[in-house]
């Protein structure tokens, strides 16, 4: 399967110090890097009051009622055309059958 490729991590090493001559050894902290700031964005931020909730739940609903309606007409039109082409089809082998039987 796919499997991700994480870069090779940084291995940089550690810049080392003289160590004095005790009889413990001092073990240096660890470096941590502060974390990353976010950069501030200069777009104000949007607040949506009661009314403005309300009228995009308004506008949600009637684009999903518009978005309906045309996919149930489309559809009945489907089942029309097909409907007449059978209507057609039977009519044609009635004709066909009759024409055949005069002969």
């Amino acid at each position: 399967m796919l499997t991700p490729k994480y870069p090779t991590p940084d291995t940089a090493p550690t810049p080392t110090m003289a160590q004095p001559s005790t009889a413990t050894p001092q073990v240096p902290a660890p470096q941590t890097s502060p974390a990353p700031v976010a950069p501030v964005s200069n777009r104000p931020t949007v607040q949506l009051t009661p009314g403005s909730a309300l009228a995009l739940a308004a506008g949600g609903g009637a684009v999903v009622l518009v978005v309906g309606a045309v996919l149930v007409s489309l559809l009945l039109a489907v089942a029309i055309t097909g409907v007449s082409v059978a209507v057609v089809a039977v009519v044609l082998r009635l004709l066909v059958k009759d024409l055949n039987n005069h002969r």
